[in-house]
């Protein structure tokens, strides 16, 4: 019951943060000037912005991380928190792979950290220290759930030979 409860408010904080950093995000709409700087998706795969039609709803949120990352950073943090408690779920009863998991999140959050580290902005460099401690995070909780698994299998080995 407990899982379902936290699976509810966790995709609730999800979908309200959401909703809130694309309405702060779609005010770069508004902000020709902008463009060159917040909008790498639609650069990706399009080119250079001429209008604002061109904008791409994922860059909204890019403007948002950049000048309100409030509702971004909430977004950050309940995606990881439902993507942990999925993955936790799932392979519950495979503890090791479980560990490497986290251990593969960790890694996924670094480099994260490392891509935005550069930003010029207070937003930028809010997600990039909140990629960096959560990846620090997942690692470290990765490492102690593999310890544990180890010395679990040491005490067995000592409980056979001492038989």
């Amino acid at each position: 019951m407990i899982r379902y409860i936290q699976f509810g408010v966790v995709s609730f904080f999800l979908l309200f943060s959401t909703a809130v950093a694309l309405y702060e995000g779609s005010a770069i709409l508004n902000a020709p000037w902008e463009w060159p700087y917040s909008t790498p998706i639609t650069q990706i795969l399009y080119g250079v912005v001429h209008n604002s039609s061109d904008i791409l709803i994922l860059d909204y949120f890019v403007y948002a991380a950049k000048f309100q990352p409030t509702f971004p950073i909430i977004m950050v943090l309940s995606s990881l928190y439902l993507l942990i408690l999925t993955g936790y779920y799932t392979l519950k009863r495979k503890k090791k792979m479980f560990a490497y998991f986290l251990s593969f999140i960790g890694g996924g959050l670094f480099l994260l950290s490392y891509f935005t580290s550069n930003s010029p902005t207070v937003g930028g460099h809010k997600m990039s220290f909140l990629f960096l401690i959560c990846g620090l995070i997942c690692i470290a909780t990765a490492l102690i759930i593999y310890f544990q698994i180890v010395n679990q299998i040491r005490m067995k080995m000592k409980s056979v030979n001492n038989t």
